[in-house]
């Protein structure tokens, strides 16, 4: 039975899309495997690992109806190996996949289209929001990196995302560090707030695109769907109480520091060469005038960096883990950034000059 013929990339991206979420080792098997539906003119690819689930679609041609399932990453491997310009067939005899493409051919084992477990399309009251692909892009971009990993407070492990009046708010942290980023829509939406999954958004980073076409979010009290180019992707929704966002983000730090972003970020790459390698700890040294980086290890080496800044306070000795502080200077690309601090024993506050869009707060550490 006929499934597809046409270049290699046609059939190569919308597989790619759909192959990020499939675990190579599974408890059920059959999750290893995309399922392939075919249509009329349209071969519909579909992944799931039960959380998360990506749909997309490859044009073909001929009308007859086939589905089943197959090893992605094996098939993904052997397109991947074959000549850009290689033509590609599809073709399913007797439980086997085979496909040609000129003198070689392969054939893999499937498994029926009937045993593969579809995620449900949740019931309840939805919400729906539209903004660019290049717009979410960039606001996970700016806070994904505070996600926490495997963290026990499972509500921790992925991303706030609020509708207040139109802004679109995404807030991350682990508990040592939190970044906010907001977007302002043309429409006004109905107030919610969802957990994303880290995974869910880790793979939406990968495949959104840095242009102005449309991404559609739909929102149900369990699930959320993100519809963009020909792919949509489904996710369950973390069932947790997001930590209190506003209460953790410092109002009034009184020591505001201009820094230009790139200087602060080389002098803390070189500092960090000689912290200790567990808790990676650097001293920030404010005095008028000076912001000097200390860092020193078991080995008893140091490193000093010393930085001039529009500064004529009083002196302040704090410490903070060098890791936080690289994260929030590689994601953000604006040429300078404020440092706002109180005192020793406060957390940090990182801002963008006339920006009240963007925040970053990290806690301080004992060094």
């Amino acid at each position: 039975m006929f499934l597809f013929k046409g270049p290699r990339d046609q059939l190569l991206s919308p597989l790619q899309a759909v192959c990020g979420i499939v675990e190579k080792r599974h408890t059920l098997p059959i999750l290893s495997n995309v399922l392939m539906e075919k249509s009329g003119d349209k071969l519909t690819l579909l992944a799931t690992d039960i959380e998360i689930q990506i749909t997309t679609a490859a044009p073909t041609s001929d009308s007859e109806h086939a589905a089943m399932t197959v090893g992605a990453r094996k098939l993904q491997d052997i397109l991947r190996s074959l000549p850009e310009s290689a033509e590609v067939s599809l073709t399913l005899e007797e439980r086997k996949l085979q496909l040609k493409a000129g003198k070689s051919r392969f054939n893999l084992q499937t498994l029926p289209a009937e045993d593969f477990p579809r995620m449900a399309v949740a019931d309840g009251q939805q919400t729906r929001l539209t903004l660019t692909q290049k717009q979410m892009k960039r606001l996970l971009g700016l806070v994904q990196y505070s996600m926490a990993q495997q963290d026990i407070r499972y509500y921790l492990n992925g991303l706030l995302l609020v509708t207040k009046g139109n802004d679109l708010i995404v807030v991350a942290t682990d508990g040592h560090r939190l970044a906010y980023a907001s977007e302002t829509l043309s429409e006004t939406m109905a107030p919610i707030d969802v957990i994303l999954p880290r995974k869910t958004i880790l793979e939406l980073s990968r495949q959104l695109a840095d242009n102005d076409d449309p991404l559609e979010i739909i929102l149900t009290p369990t699930q959320a769907r993100f519809n963009f180019g020909s792919i949509e992707l489904v996710s369950k929704l973390i069932d947790g109480k997001f930590p209190d966002y506003e209460r953790v983000i410092p109002q009034h730090h009184s020591k505001i520091i201009p820094l230009r972003r790139e200087l602060l970020l080389h002098s803390l790459l070189r500092a960090a060469i000689l912290t200790n390698e567990k808790f990676r700890g650097v001293r920030l040294v404010l005095s008028p005038g000076s912001l000097k980086i200390i860092s020193s290890n078991a080995e008893q080496e140091d490193a000093q960096e010393e930085i001039e800044v529009a500064y004529d306070g009083e002196v302040l000795d704090i410490g903070f883990n060098v890791t936080y502080l690289l994260d929030v200077l590689n994601n953000v690309t604006t040429e300078n950034v404020e440092l706002r601090l109180a005192d020793a024993n406060s957390s940090a506050l990182f801002h963008l000059p006339d920006n009240d869009r963007f925040k970053y707060v990290v806690m301080p550490m004992r060094i």
